[in-house]
């Protein structure tokens, strides 16, 4: 017999016959469930009776899969993570405490709408249910945290999204990924049913992030009266972050977008200089519990500063910096998730994202309509003056004249709508060249709301798009995993020449060696490893020819000093041969992908080189290295009736020990594959691994 947990509830106390005779009348079904389909990826399915119920089963899904994970970022958001664990999380605190993002979750927590605040209540009582009937799948260690409560959430929320993502490098989280927004990054196509080969729109999402940590996704399809939504969640929160339905999809991309100022403040006996006046710190004092090696706790204040720019984050020299960002007075993040998770049209979905509770990213759109759309999404501040150069800066703190404190609503921020194209990109590029012939000019916006340039992964992005007039969805995929270097396009030819003219014998075969090279970063690639040596060894001043806007696919180019290449080709070489004893060895015996147990050759790499395939990777001190950021999510949608999709979840889609779903989906990566989405139940029940119902 099932009942689902809200009629559970109701017949506690009751007779049977009363029990029956209560659903009766109600209208409700003794044998009406909510389940989860676990498919055989570990993909939770869930097909809810409601809203509430949905709720429920997703906050118990992600407990199912990375509870571990989970309750130890609930407890870093809290800011009480060293009392939990010792003082390696010292600084953490510090952050969160300073940055006041406990407060400020209380705040959100107080401020969510009556109807979405019971949606989080289940999605938390499924947490705390999971907690308590599998205790024996969580560790000791993190058991602390519990129960999980609504706050932690928005607490949560504020630390992902406003600590790592808008506030950058610059505003540090005390975690080993810290270190600045350039090892954060996507790709994204949206086409237009004009560009595709069977008349539909199609969506990509590819976002690259680190492989572990807050930025861990979680898949699931969630189901309800009113929703039917497959995508992935960014692991603990309570919605999907990309996702798709039969209407529509979006995904998101890191932009290239200011929410966080550093202001220099001059320090005074009284506090700091204000429009030629001293002006009092606000001061607040916290104490943070430090539990030592031995068990026992120790307490350590600490002296919060907060200036009218906001926190302090560093005093020296008689001058002090703060920090202002974006988004922390907009706490109806989630609902707004769930109103994009539920819109059928685009007009719906632009209802929803036009709120901007999300402070940060670009959005990505298509959908069955055939509609396809760019946005720069976020909350800019509304600047009094300067443009995007002054910005990045340490901004003048002692005048009212530098401070903002509007940002900019909707209508402001660059936005594209089917463009003639047919397709719409971003490789965390600025929206200039979100399409080409391009769609937007900056001179239309103002100078501080972007950057210039365009980047060689990103006029990779827009040159497989430009080339192919009609593009199919097995296409589709192939070119998301293209792993070919457009710097190498770019440069290789000139390099070579320069090679076989002032170079050496060493020289002379490195240039054989390149001039056989495929100009990929697959596994079985030779000179790829010589070529990325190479440019190491040459610095990023190389080019005769600077990046100009009105050539913003065919340029830099040109090799600005040929004898200087090749005196650090040379080099290069040398290294290569010294490390690997020969000059072509294969990309993946040097560049590899080890996640778990698994040690496997890699292809794709960084996108400095311009590659779409993109894997960041670290030394691990033998002359190889190892993924740490890059491909993680990935999606193909296409939006015919009934939508097709295909996804991976490079790393799996389980954290916990022993789960068969930590690193299952490897082999994906390595074929450069993407596996069908199950979305209908007769899919799912054929490849399903087990089943739970509430």
């Amino acid at each position: 017999m099932y009942v689902t947990r809200k009629s559970r509830e109701k017949i506690v106390g009751l007779s049977l016959m009363s029990a029956l005779i209560g659903l009766a009348v109600s209208g409700c079904s003794l044998f009406q469930k909510t389940e989860i389909l676990w498919d055989t990826w570990g993909v939770p399915h869930i097909f809810a009776t409601d809203m509430e119920e949905m709720h429920y089963a997703f906050g118990w899904a992600q407990m199912q899969n990375h509870g571990n994970l989970i309750l130890r970022l609930y407890g870093q958001a809290r800011g009480r993570s060293a009392e939990y664990w010792g003082s390696k999380y010292l600084e953490s605190d510090r952050i969160i405490r300073t940055m006041n993002m406990p407060d400020i979750a209380q705040q959100w927590d107080a401020a969510q709408n009556a109807t979405y605040r019971t949606y989080l209540d289940a999605f938390v009582e499924g947490m705390n249910a999971y907690a308590d009937t599998h205790s024996d799948q969580l560790i000791d260690s993190v058991k602390v945290v519990l129960p999980i409560q609504r706050s932690d959430i928005s607490a949560h929320i504020l630390r992902v999204i406003h600590l790592t993502f808008v506030g950058g490098g610059a505003v540090p989280i005390a975690n080993r990924w810290a270190t600045g927004r350039e090892n954060l990054g996507s790709n994204a196509w949206a086409i237009a049913p004009s560009r595709s080969e069977r008349g539909h729109a199609m969506l990509l999402a590819n976002p690259h992030l680190p492989w572990s940590d807050l930025f861990t996704f979680f898949e699931a399809q969630l189901t309800a009266p009113g929703i039917n939504a497959y995508g992935a969640a960014l692991v603990g929160m309570p919605v999907l972050a990309i996702a798709f339905n039969d209407h529509l999809g979006w995904t998101h991309t890191n932009n290239v977008f200011d929410g966080m100022d550093l202001y220099e403040l001059t320090l005074t006996e009284e506090g700091y200089v204000w429009d030629d006046e001293s002006r009092s710190f606000e001061i607040d004092k916290q104490v943070i519990k430090v539990r030592g090696a031995d068990g026992a706790i120790r307490n350590e204040e600490i002296v919060i500063k907060r200036s009218v720019h906001g926190p302090v984050l560093a005093e020296e020299g008689g001058k002090a910096i703060a920090v202002r960002l974006v988004g922390l007075d907009q706490p109806l993040f989630a609902e707004q998730y769930l109103d994009m998770m539920r819109a059928r049209n685009l007009s719906e979905f632009e209802a929803a994202v036009s709120r901007l509770q999300n402070p940060y990213f670009n959005v990505i759109y298509a959908d069955a309509d055939g509609h396809i759309m760019y946005l720069f999404g976020g909350r800019t501040p509304k600047r009094p003056s300067g443009d995007w150069a002054y910005w990045q800066g340490i901004i003048p703190g002692h005048t009212s004249k530098t401070l903002w404190s509007e940002t900019h609503i909707y209508k402001d921020l660059p936005r594209i709508v089917d463009p003639p194209t047919g397709w719409v990109q971003n490789a965390n590029d600025p929206p200039w060249t979100s399409t080409l012939p391009p769609a937007l000019k900056s001179t239309d916006f103002p100078a501080y709301l972007s950057s210039g340039g365009m980047s060689f992964r990103a006029q990779r992005s827009a040159r497989m798009l430009e080339e192919d007039e009609l593009i199919s969805f097995n296409e589709l995929i192939a070119y998301k995993h293209s792993t070919r270097m457009e710097l190498a396009d770019r440069i290789l030819d000139d390099l070579i020449s320069a090679a076989r003219k002032y170079g050496n014998p060493r020289v002379l075969q490195a240039a054989d060696v390149l001039e056989s090279w495929d100009r990929m970063a697959n596994a079985d690639s030779r000179g790829a490893v010589l070529f990325a040596a190479w440019k190491r060894e040459a610095g990023q001043d190389i080019f005769a020819m600077p990046w100009n806007p009105l050539a913003p696919r065919t340029t830099p180019s040109g090799l600005k000093n040929p004898r200087l290449a090749v005196t650090a080709l040379d080099k290069a070489s040398q290294t290569v041969i010294d490390t690997y004893q020969a000059l072509d060895i294969p990309w993946g015996e040097v560049f590899r992908i080890q996640y778990g147990e698994q040690n496997l050759p890699a292809n794709g790499g960084p996108g400095s080189l311009g590659i779409f395939r993109t894997i960041n990777f670290a030394s691990d001190g033998t002359g190889r290295f190892r993924q740490v950021v890059g491909d993680s999510y990935v999606a193909a949608i296409e939006f015919s009736r009934p939508v097709r999709a295909k996804a991976v979840i490079n790393y799996g889609n389980a954290t916990q020990p022993g789960s068969p779903h930590v690193g299952d989906q490897l082999e994906f990566f390595t074929r450069q594959e993407l596996r069908t989405v199950w979305r209908t139940r007769e899919d799912i029940e054929a490849h399903l691994e087990s089943r739970e119902a509430f």
